[in-house]
Order: C-alpha cells, then structure tokens, then sequence
C-alpha cells in the first residue's frame, strides 16, 4: 500500500504581479443563487449508468459513452423524446436531458415526469413515462397528484409510493391507486423521514428488494410540543405550527408497518414500547422474507441490530449490539453482498474509526462480548470479522464489484484531508488503492462494479471525470476542466496543519490571503467556523474546499483562516466525541490555538479580528466573541445555537445527554449567560422561519443582552428557514460584508 507522509501543501493560485488588468468577483460570480455563478463554475459532465451501459445525461438529450475511448454517439435528442411523447407546442413537455432517469438496466426505457392534466375536483397531476427509445413508443405510464411528495418507485415491481397530506399511497404498475393510510394528520405522519433525519434518515419508505412489499414509518407525535412559527404573508399573520421535541421534553414515537398491495394488507413490526427508542437503518433481506433494523434506546449508548419476520412482523432475534459510555451513532443500513445473502457488511466506528465489518449469518455463535475503543463494548451473535481497520475513516460505500467479490469504498486512509478509492476483497481483507491517490475522489459504479465514473478534483486539479477500470485501476478521461477564474483576481489558498489545544492531534486549516498580498502589511484577519459534528471546513479539494464569500472577502483585503477544531467528522471517535457534555468548550480551545498561530504572523492584525459562523457556527462565533471579548473586534452569527435546550432531542441529547441530567454542561454551554461579557460588534442573523435552530435561541438572547446592558445588532429574513436561498443568499452575504467592512476594516 501507498503511503504518503503528512503534507502541508499551498496552491499559488495567482500572484501580485500578474492580477494587474483582471477582473474582480461579485457576490453573484461566487455564491449559488447569483445570476452569474454557474456560468464561472468548472466545465461538467452529466452521466448515468445504464446497467453497465453509461450515458451522458446532456441538456438536449442522450448519449452514449464508449467505455475504451470515452467516444459518444446519440441514443435520442429531447426533441425525439418529445415527438414520442405526443408533447406539441405550448403542451407539457421534457425540459432537460438532466431529468431523464432509466427505470430499468434491462431495457433500452428512459424515464422521465411530465406535467398533467386537472382533475374533476381541479387538482393538478404529473405523469411519470416510460419510453422505450429505440422504438420510438411509450412502454407505461403513471399518474399521481403534482401535489404528491417524496416518491419512492420500484424498478422491479414498478409500484410507487408517495405522501399526500400525511397519508401514504402506492400506485401500482397497472395503476391502481391504494391508501395505505387514512388517519394521517399534523399529528400522526406516515411514509416520511423520522428522527429528525438523524441516524442517516433522509426517507420513510422502502421497497422490498422484488418490490412487492413496503416498509414504512409511522410517526406519532401527538405528544410532541408545537413550536409557533408564523406566515407573516397572509393578511392577518397565520400560526403555521412545527413539531419541535426539544432537548429533555417528550419525543415522537414510531412504528414500522409493512404493506403488500397484493392483498392491500399492513403488518406491524413488533418492536414492544416505540416511547423513547429510536428505529432506523432499515434494511430489506435479499429473499423479501426478512427485515432488519437497528434500535436504539433514548440515551443513544446502546444499539441493536433485530431482525423480523416480514409475513408476521415478529422478532426473529437480535444479531448485534453495541454499547459505550459516550454514544452510539449507526448512520448505515446493512449491505449484503451480491454474491452471497448470508453475508452483509456493518460499519461501526467500534474500532474507533468509522470501518466495514462482515456478519455471517450462517455462522452462529454464542453471544461473544468483546471490548471495544474508549471503554465501549460488542455483543455479537453470529460471526463477525473486520474487513478495514487503522486510524483512519471509511467515508463511504461505493458498491461492489461481483465478478471480483471486491467492495468499493472511499477513505482517508492515505491523508485525512483526502478522500479516495479502494477496493478490498470480501474473503481475506486485501484492499488496493484505485484511483491516483490525490485529492478528493467521488465513484459511481455500474450496475456490476466493473467500471466506476470518478469524479475528482485537488487544489491543482480543477475537475476530472474518468472512467475508472476497478479491476486493475486504469482510467480513461472523459473530461479535465480549465480554470474558470483565469481571467479573474484569484487569492493565494494555502493549507496547513498546527496542534490542538491538547498539544498532540494535528488540526488542519485553510488560509485565503488577500488578493495583491504583500507580506509588509498587517491585515484585517476573520476567522470563519462551523466546527461541529458531521461537517468539515477544509479538505484537499479544488481551493481547499474554500466558499466563494472567502475569496470575495480576500477580494476586499481580508484575510480569512478556517480551522477544523476537534468534533468536527472524518477524524475518528475520540476526535469527535471529547465534546461530550460540554458542547463548545475543547473547539474553542483548538479555535484559539488556531488564533494565536495567526497571531504569529507579522501580517495579521491582532487588533483587527473578526469571526463568522451559521448554526453550530453561528453557535462558535458568539461563544467566542463572549468567551475571548478581548480578542474579537467583530462576529457575525447566523442561525445560532444560544442554549442547548432549545434544541431538538436527538442531536442534542447525542451530544448533550438531557438537560435534567447534565445541568453543568447546559450550563457551560449556555450563551445567555455569558451576555454581559460582550464587548465588540456582534450581529446576529437567522431566517425568520428557521426550523432547525428556532427563533427562541436569538430572540432569548436579545433578552438577554437587553438585560445585561450590553448591544448586539440583529437581522432576519422573513419566509426564509435555516440557510438563505436564492437571492436571499446574495443580499445575506452583502449584508455580512457590509458588517465587516463598517465595524473591523
């Protein structure tokens, strides 16, 4: 295996002397949303894979791509696939090549919803179509309400689900219309995400492997608190209530059904007393018969892995569990490999790094209980053996290759700022690098894992799309985009790594300097921040993954330093989890260890010191203006986290425990308390109808400050949620720049 030692690499993206007659960045050039934006992003390349066919999803239409050669040759322009149709002027037509799916590997089908016609009760529809391109026919449609949402289709069965009003229905292939649901409500939701999304949630329903069988939630939160958010829109200002079961308050409870629309049937996973528990990854067995699931209790430190009965929906037994004094966070349902149904792959950060671990079902063992990293323990029931280990991360599963019995994943093993392509072998372990080990790599495997798209870019590589051989790693380019900032004032962007506030874990930063930089002056310098779980800020990416509002704030003479703190993702357990209880307090720490190299510069103004963060940065940036008044001339804090027990129950008891049994920590980590220490400007933002961190946390701050004496400055966006959208987006930008430039220029 390649090894690369540690790196601090810094890309010269322009220089002083050659920026004279280039052009300047607006807020529009560099932030989605603005009306420029997309025409300076890299040159791109749609692509889908056909089965193992792979085909270029372009604007006017399909082509295919010659594995070998990269080559192309049209399978349908849209104007084709709209004579198909039947579309003529001004009727419901395909806009874009970019929203054609392929509903079936094994047939030359392309897929695409167009607009339909009213109902009797005047409700609009969406036809989903089915054409075959190669004859020129449709093959099948169906109709479903435009109103409908979170489709879920089959590609075998062809049945598809989706929620209306809170109920669940299925559409089957011949297009029968079935309720699942009828009693859905405010209250009671069925077929939706549960948890709050954590857990790796991102849908409530999932079809069987021959699509004859649905899984789904059923989420009661009859006894979940309203949260009053207002639509300032209509005439008099109209309550439109959130379900918020806030940290140590009474959380939802959820049940699992499945329904057969064979016989228009639901049975109900038996899973005992669904009140404080928590359901998820859930995972079909490869023979429809069986269904797993793992369950965790409300303090989050211990999970099971159970497997059903999906005919009765009774419990066949727990396969796995896992336990440790801080938490246990699964984030992956199972994957059982393709070649043999008795096998699946678990990935558990046990080790103390997130790692890919094979259960063998047919070996039965007697509970083992095995110790596991820092003072965490195992209980498995059937025979388990690591598949990856080290102190580094498995990312992501990509797939599989089934000829080779190979999986397909990405790490950082090679650096942690990187992420690359493996392969390791099923039966012994033995993993091999794919790609060209730089830079941070994205794979898309074809439908038998023989070739992969690889989608990469590094701070010299803009953007590169190949395809990838898994077998022995060759690539073929299909395309390297050219710099789209050439003709423009591009700012030095560096990276580098310093200790964290413990003196021994490596912490790694990007650095954006002005743009005409000269080393004899001293510069305004912010700090921007997230810091928190589940996120990074710098990785071995085009620019080192920098936003676009850096280089336009480095356009205007800031520096700008951002730090990825201990309890930020991709580093390990111990890295993440010494948060513990004390949410805020180590990522200062490191934060401020992070300061005091910059103040070890001769161009960084010490005096002139902002910091700027959104939700668990916002968080961050108003803990440190509070904490370090001193340090700080500036923030900026939008959508923050004040108090910790204004925050949801899953994420915040995670990290938090419940407020009633970690009083200290609450109380440490509570920004209303620290009001009275403000000293510099400090401007907090959040969307008017934020639904993430609600608008308690700031407007109890503001309190607060009023309390104390003290003068923060306070915007909002109205209609708006957690993060800006649109245009929205380029006027909150103006506004945080404009903040700067008054107060620390």
């Amino acid at each position: 295996m390649k090894k690369i030692s540690l790196f601090i690499v810094t890309a010269l993206l322009s220089f002083s002397a050659m920026s004279q007659g280039k052009k300047s960045f607006t807020l529009d050039d560099l932030l989605p949303g603005g009306s420029t934006f997309q025409q300076l992003q890299p040159e791109n390349m749609y692509t889908a894979w056909w089965g193992n066919t792979l085909v270029e999803t372009a604007i006017d239409g399909c082509n295919e791509i010659n594995l070998s050669d990269g080559s192309k040759k049209v399978l349908f322009t849209l104007e084709q696939l709209n004579q198909w149709l039947g579309a003529e002027k001004d009727a419901p037509a395909v806009r874009s090549g970019f929203n054609l799916t392929f509903p079936d590997a094994g047939q030359p089908w392309v897929a695409a919803v167009i607009s339909g016609k009213a109902t009797s009760d005047d409700r609009r529809t969406r036809i989903y179509t089915v054409t075959d391109f190669k004859t020129g026919t449709k093959v099948w449609e169906q109709e479903y309400p435009a109103d409908a949402s979170a489709i879920d289709r089959s590609p075998v069965s062809k049945n598809m689900a989706f929620i209306r009003l809170n109920n669940l229905y299925v559409t089957t292939a011949n297009g029968e219309n079935m309720a699942v649901s009828t009693d859905g409500c405010h209250d009671l939701v069925y077929g939706e995400a549960v948890h709050r999304n954590e857990f790796g949630i991102m849908k409530g329903t999932f079809w069987s492997p021959d699509g004859q069988q649905l899984a789904f939630y059923r989420m009661d939160q009859s006894m979940v608190a309203d949260y009053p958010q207002v639509d300032i829109t209509t005439r008099i200002a109209t309550l439109c209530p959130d379900k918020y079961p806030m940290a140590g308050e009474k959380m939802h409870k959820v049940t699992v059904g499945i329904f057969t629309p064979a016989t228009g049937k639901t049975v109900w996973l038996q899973t005992g007393d669904p009140t404080d528990r928590y359901f998820t990854n859930i995972t079909w067995a490869p023979d429809n018969r069986k269904i797993y699931m793992i369950e965790l209790n409300r303090d989050q430190n211990h999970a099971e892995l159970v497997r059903y009965d999906a005919a009765t929906g009774s419990k066949d037994g727990v396969i796995y569990e896992e336990k440790h004094p801080k938490y246990v966070e699964p984030q992956h349902g199972l994957l059982f490999l393709p070649w043999d149904s008795s096998k699946f792959i678990y990935q558990s950060q046990r080790d103390g790094y997130n790692h890919l671990y094979l259960f063998d079902l047919k070996t039965k063992t007697y509970p083992e209980t095995r110790n596991t990293a820092n003072g965490g323990t195992c209980r498995e029931f059937v025979k388990v053996t690591p598949l990856t280990s080290g102190e580094w991360v498995v990312k992501n599963v990509i797939g599989f290759n089934e000829k080779e019995k190979t999986l397909l994943y990405c790490s950082n093993e090679i650096h942690p700022l990187q992420s690359n392509i493996y392969k390791v072998r099923a039966k012994d372990g033995k993993r091999s690098l794919l790609d060209n080990g730089e830079g941070v790599h994205y794979g898309n495997p074809n439908a038998d894992g023989s070739r992969l798209i690889d989608r990469y870019s590094s701070p010299t590589v803009t953007r590169s799309i190949g395809i990838l051989d898994t077998k022995n790693g060759k690539s073929c380019n299909l395309l390297t985009a050219g710099d789209p900032w050439k003709e423009y004032n591009v700012p030095e962007i560096s990276s580098g790594s310093i200790k964290a506030a413990d003196g021994v874990t490596d912490l790694y930063y990007r650095m954006v300097k002005p743009v005409d930089f000269d080393p004899a002056k001293k510069y305004p310098t912010v700090v921007y921040v997230y810091g928190g779980p589940h996120a990074h800020n710098v990785e071995a990416s085009r620019n080192y993954y920098a936003r676009g509002w850096e280089i336009y704030m480095a356009q205007k003479g800031y520096l700008l330093f951002i730090l990825d703190n201990r309890g930020s993702e991709h580093r390990g357990l111990a890295f993440e989890n010494v948060t513990f209880r004390h949410l805020g307090e180590e990522e200062m720490r490191d934060q401020m260890e992070g300061v005091k190299y910059l103040k070890s510069l001769p161009y960084v103004d010490a005096d002139r010191m902002g910091v700027h963060g959104w939700s668990f940065g916002g968080f961050m940036a108003t803990n440190l203006m509070l904490t370090y008044p001193d340090v700080f001339k500036v923030g900026v804090a939008g959508g923050p986290v004040i108090d910790w027990q204004y925050y949801e129950v899953m994420y915040g008891e995670r990290y938090m425990d419940r407020p009633q049994d970690n009083p200290e920590g609450y109380k440490g980590s509570n920004l209303l308390l620290k009001a009275g220490n403000l000293k510099g400007r400090l401007q907090i933002i959040i969307g008017y109808n934020d639904p993430v961190c609600v608008p308690q946390h700031s407007l109890s701050f503001l309190r607060a400050c009023i309390d104390a004496g003290t003068h923060p400055d306070f915007f909002t966006y109205p209609g708006q949620g957690h993060n800006m959208m649109g245009k929205d987006r380029i006027h909150l930008h103006e506004h945080i720049t404009q903040y700067f430039e008054d107060y620390l220029k």
